[in-house]
C-alpha cells in the first residue's frame, strides 16, 4: 500500500491574480491609482486566475490571461506549480479570462492535448475564432463541455472536483459560470463575474446562496467599490454588484459564515491599497484576495 493510500492528500489552490481583466496597473491609465504600482511593482496584479496543484501533483488552471507567463512565475517562487499541466477550465468569454489561450500554441508553450473545460457557449466561441480553432484542429486543447451544476474531475483521479454554476452576466460573446472547487475537506467558491445580486440571488439572500452551495471559502464579485467610481463613464454598460451594496446586504461576519473574499478588482478600487475602503471590509469581518495567498482543500 502506497503512502497516497494511507494519507489524504491535500489540493492546493493558489491565487494567481486578483484585478480586473485589464490588470493593475491598466493599459492606457495615467491617474494617480495606477501609477503606484508603476512605482511599486510589488503592488502589481494580474487579471484573476487560479492555479491547482492535484494530488498527484499536477497543474490545473481556471482562466486563461495574456499574463499567464508572469502569473505561472508567481506560481513557481511559492514552490508550486512545477507539475504537468493537465487542465485548464474557464468560466466565460470576456478579456482577461480567455485571452491568454493562444500561448498554449505551438508558437510559445506548445502543449498537447490539453483537457479544456467549458461551457458548450464558450467552446462555440472558440471554435468560431480562426486563431483559437487552429488549437482544437491541432489537438492542443481537447474540449470537455461540461453539465451546469454537475461535478466533474478534470483529471483521472485528481482528488478534486469542479462544480459549475450558471450565473448572469453580460453574454455577448459567452454565457458565464462561477465554479466550486471541492477537496477532500473543503469547498471554495470561484465567482469573480456577475451583473446583479437580484439576478443572481432569485429571491434570497447572500447566505442562503452561499450556504445552498455549501462552501467554505468564497472568493467573489468586487469589481468596484462604489456605483460613482467611473465618472467618466455609464456603468450600467458593465455592471457588477459594488462592494458597499454587497456589504450592505451582508453586514458583519456571522458564525457559520464561510471565509468571503472580494476579487476581480478594477484599477480604480481603492480595494487595491490600504486605506478606510480596506479597514472597513476587515472590520466587518470579510477579506480582500491576495495575488499568491494558498487555501487548502
Amino acid at each position: 500500500m502506497g503512502s497516497k493510500d494511507l494519507i489524504t492528500m491535500s489540493i492546493e489552490v493558489t491565487v494567481l491574480g486578483t484585478a480586473q481583466d485589464g490588470g493593475y496597473p491598466q493599459v492606457g491609465c495615467f491617474r494617480p491609482c495606477c501609477e503606484v504600482p508603476r512605482a511599486d511593482h510589488s503592488l502589481v496584479r494580474f487579471p484573476v486566475a487560479l492555479g491547482i496543484i492535484d494530488e498527484d501533483g499536477n497543474q490545473h488552471l481556471i482562466e486563461a490571461s495574456r499574463t499567464m507567463g508572469d502569473q505561472l512565475e508567481l506560481w513557481h517562487s511559492n514552490g508550486l506549480g512545477r507539475g504537468n499541466l493537465v487542465s485548464l477550465s474557464i468560466t466565460h468569454a470576456h478579456l482577461g479570462h480567455i485571452d491568454g489561450l493562444g500561448l498554449f500554441g505551438r508558437e510559445v508553450m506548445a502543449v498537447n492535448e490539453l483537457s479544456l473545460n467549458c461551457s458548450e457557449s464558450l467552446h462555440g466561441v472558440i471554435k468560431s475564432t480562426p486563431t483559437w480553432n487552429l488549437l482544437l484542429e491541432n489537438q492542443v486543447l481537447m474540449p470537455r463541455i461540461w453539465q451546469e451544476k454537475t461535478p466533474f474531475s478534470p483529471s483521472e483521479n485528481c482528488g478534486f472536483t469542479i462544480t459549475p454554476v450558471p450565473v448572469p452576466h453580460r453574454n455577448e460573446l459567452s454565457d458565464n459560470h462561477a465554479l466550486v472547487i471541492e477537496g477532500n475537506s473543503k469547498r471554495l467558491l470561484f465567482m469573480p463575474d456577475h451583473d446583479t445580486w437580484e439576478e443572481t440571488l432569485a429571491g434570497i439572500t447572500i447566505r442562503d446562496w452561499l450556504s445552498n452551495l455549501n462552501v467554505d471559502i468564497a472568493l467573489i464579485d468586487g469589481t468596484f467599490w462604489c456605483e460613482n467610481e467611473l465618472p467618466h463613464r455609464d456603468m450600467r454598460v458593465i455592471p457588477h454588484p459594488t462592494v458597499k451594496e454587497t456589504l450592505g446586504l451582508l453586514g458583519e461576519a456571522r458564525d457559520g459564515d464561510p471565509d468571503l473574499y472580494f476579487t476581480h478588482l478594477n484599477h480604480t478600487n481603492p480595494l487595491q491599497q490600504p486605506g478606510p475602503q480596506r479597514d472597513e471590509v476587515i472590520a466587518l469581518g470579510w477579506n480582500i484576495l491576495e495575488q499568491g495567498q494558498v487555501f487548502t482543500l
